[in-house]
């Protein structure tokens, strides 16, 4: 049995279409909410529809505890985690994602994200270049060749084996961010493997701002402070310059050059959020909590 489990909050404009696509999937889906206080009709219509609803305070909501939470609660031996904001492609996404699961050494899958219709260019090419067409298996000795990249994984679209899920203690019950990253670390140095499934495809873009991509990688480069042993195993190399190479390249070839000046401030706003989040211990508590993304994390 699949339990699928979705974060909510606010999630009026999304609900009624993400719920209907999972009832048509071709996997009997149970469908777990988890909803963090929602001021909208979130509630509501998910109860219409007859799911299980778990409700939390607003500023209890953790991106790895409020996981374990809903997963604690699931019925099913594999867990499959979506986003709100998610759209699955077609009625064989689940399918799917759950699909590379039969393989023992494989404990966790994820989908592919397509950029949405009304997706900038810089948010298209980081879609392309993160999510390829072609499906792959990752493992702890693809370090050297890989790096960081090794770790890379999201639970926007993702599917795990329970038993494994605990195994390895599941998400982090605290985190500022990577929940997913620090998810898929702890599986590979038990010498499990992760696969990416691209025929499990979500539409699911952000055309974030220069301001929010900086706090987002203030987060991220918290996240690594406090979790120094991911960087340990696989020091991040130059993939931010080679990421920023192809970027303009693409941009080029699209003929999106107007999106340059954009592209080049964007890359130059992730670096200098991460760096300084990487050594928030010397910054004062209320600077850390106007810089990040996720305020709540430091209410806490």
């Amino acid at each position: 049995m699949v339990s699928v489990i979705i974060p909510t909050l606010n999630a009026e404009a999304y609900i009624h279409n993400l719920i209907r696509v999972l009832q048509g999937q071709s996997v009997s889906c149970e469908i777990i909410i988890v909803d963090s206080s929602s001021s909208d009709n979130t509630v509501a219509i998910a109860e219409s529809y007859g799911l299980k609803v778990i409700r939390i305070k607003r500023k209890d909501f953790d991106h790895g505890g409020t996981r374990n939470l809903a997963a604690s609660n699931a019925r099913g031996n594999v867990l499959v985690y979506l986003t709100q904001d998610a759209l699955l492609e077609d009625t064989k996404c689940i399918e799917n994602l759950v699909k590379p699961l039969s393989d023992p050494m494989v404990a966790t899958s994820y989908g592919r994200q397509l950029p949405k219709t009304d997706a900038n260019p810089v948010e298209r090419f980081s879609r392309l270049f993160n999510y390829p067409s072609t499906e792959s298996i990752k493992g702890i000795d693809d370090l050297p060749k890989l790096g960081v990249k090794t770790f890379f994984f999201s639970d926007v679209c993702s599917a795990i084996e329970k038993k494994k899920f605990e195994e390895v203690g599941g998400f982090p019950n605290r985190t500022i961010m990577n929940e997913d990253m620090f998810l898929a670390a702890r599986l590979l140095q038990k010498g499990y493997k992760i696969a990416y499934s691209p025929k499990a495809s979500v539409y699911h873009s952000h055309d974030y701002s220069l301001s929010i991509q900086f706090k987002r990688y203030f987060d991220i480069g918290v996240f690594f402070s406090r979790n120094r042993w991911i960087r340990d195993l696989a020091k991040p190399g130059r993939e931010g310059v080679e990421y920023l190479k192809e970027e303009i390249k693409f941009l080029i070839a699209d003929k999106e050059l107007k999106w340059m000046p954009f592209a080049i401030l964007e890359a130059a706003a992730r670096f200098l959020g991460y760096r300084i989040g990487f050594f928030e211990k010397s910054f004062p508590l209320w600077l850390k909590k106007r810089i990040s993304y996720n305020k709540n994390f430091w209410e806490k």
